[in-house]
């Protein structure tokens, strides 16, 4: 049946009812009241129209507040049916402020910065990343102009220029951003910013150190290839001299592979397919045999003393042996003739603790948080006379980030430098001998 039928024949049932029964009395009290009772019959069901009618319009004024009233009649069907309509319509709002929720927090994941604006540019959400990277706060900001909030010439012009096929690169709050201004919708803009800051250092680490490996490659090669142009030009040259640059050949090549083999250490520490192969290091012995080939560096300059009075640890002993090594080498190279280097390792409540310290001649403190840098010399000069890579302590860093350790640098120019490395006790084993 359709939905007129449905409407109709009720409403039309309940007049011919009331009719039907004002007959009825017209019949036995006469007409006149007959039509009084048809009358006040009709006019009852009018009233009780105009009633749900304003009650209807009562609810639709004040929906949220205001009971859905029962109904009479058609009413009854009205009635449902709006409740129905409302009952879908909370269900689709909860649905609808679930996704929100739901888009707004996968959007405050994300690295990158997301600005929704309207088509006026008048700010209207933005996440944390966002408001990082472009100094905003949504609650201080928000429905207010984004060109008025981000002062930057280079951005303006961006957006005046109106070209957002192409992302704008921007210097802003001591970051390097990417920024991209995207419309959809009729009525909205998304503005999109990538830091791209660190991926920036990182390349500059990387030009810096393809430069300064050709740079501490190219002098031995100079001198090497010199040699040789000495050698063809000149056949007969007396056997001293000769001796002679074969020996600064010599010693040039081998400073070229300490380098190569110092760069090919760094690769692997810093490769993720070289994980970390732990073994117990018998710390005394490593130590021992490392304070013999510090003597022997020295070659009697030194006064070199070692102290063992901790536990044994948890690592690689070859990693460690290179790390250790490198501290000691340098303390050799850079502390005068006659001077004291001492060797101590020794354990406390939070670890265990390998120290060298030397009577040397110190370093700047403007030095010290640059010092395991890659190629970094406090004096390049005496680093060359020292036959130095430049990698020693980069290797250091990165031998003891892998054993969970951390270095720690104290230094007065002229004075000496102590270099402490701090092991957390769950790299440690207990079961060690006290020195004697």
């Amino acid at each position: 049946m359709s939905p007129q039928l449905l409407f109709w024949i009720p409403a039309i049932l309940r007049l011919v009812l009331c009719l039907a029964g004002a007959g009825v009395v017209a019949f036995f009290f006469g007409p006149i009241v007959g039509l009084v009772v048809a009358v006040l019959g009709v006019g009852a069901m009018m009233v009780t129209h105009l009633h749900y009618l304003f009650r209807l319009s009562s609810w639709l004024d004040d929906s949220g507040q205001s009971r859905l009233p029962d109904g009479w009649g058609a009413w009854t069907d009205v009635y449902a049916r709006l409740y129905r309509m409302r009952r879908d319509d909370e269900k689709n709002q909860a649905e609808l402020a679930e996704w929100l929720a739901r888009f707004r927090q996968a959007m405050s994941l994300l690295p990158d910065g997301v600005v929704i604006m309207d088509d006026v540019l008048f700010l209207e959400w933005c996440n944390p990343a966002a408001q990082q990277h472009l100094g905003l706060k949504l609650e201080r900001d928000k429905g207010m102009r984004v060109t008025n909030l981000i002062r930057n010439p280079a951005f303006i012009d961006y957006i005046i220029l109106g070209r957002y096929e192409q992302p704008l690169t921007l210097a802003l709050h001591e970051r390097k951003l990417i920024v991209q201004l995207i419309p959809f919708e009729n009525r909205r803009q998304i503005l999109v910013t990538h830091d791209a800051t660190e991926s920036e250092r990182i390349d500059m680490m990387r030009r810096d150190f393809v430069a300064n490996a050709s740079h501490e490659l190219r002098t031995p090669l100079t001198v090497i290839n010199g040699f040789l142009e000495i050698a063809l030009a000149q056949p007969k040259l007396d056997p001293e001299t000769r001796t002679a640059h074969l020996t600064l050949m010599t010693e040039q090549g081998q400073r070229m592979q300490n380098l190569i083999d110092d760069m090919l250490t760094l690769t692997r520490l810093e490769s993720i397919d070289y994980p970390l192969r732990s073994e117990v290091v018998r710390v005394r012995p490593l130590l021992e045999g490392i304070a013999e080939e510090a003597r022997a560096l020295s070659a009697g300059k030194h006064d070199i003393t070692l102290e063992v009075r901790g536990p044994d640890l948890k690592g690689n002993i070859d990693e460690l042996r290179s790390a250790f090594t490198n501290l000691v080498t340098n303390a050799v190279r850079y502390t005068p003739p006659s001077g004291r280097i001492m060797l101590r390792w020794e354990s406390d409540e939070k670890g265990a603790h390998f120290s060298v310290q030397d009577t040397g001649i110190g370093i700047s403190p403007e030095h010290i948080s640059r010092l395991t840098e890659r190629f970094y010399r406090v004096d390049k000069s005496r680093s060359r006379e020292t036959q130095g890579t430049g990698l020693g302590l980069a290797i250091v860093r990165h031998v003891l980030l892998r054993h969970r350790a951390v270095l720690d640098i104290q230094s007065v120019p002229d004075h000496g430098s102590t270099f402490t490395v701090h092991f957390p006790a769950s790299q440690t084993i207990e079961d060690f001998v006290q020195a004697k």
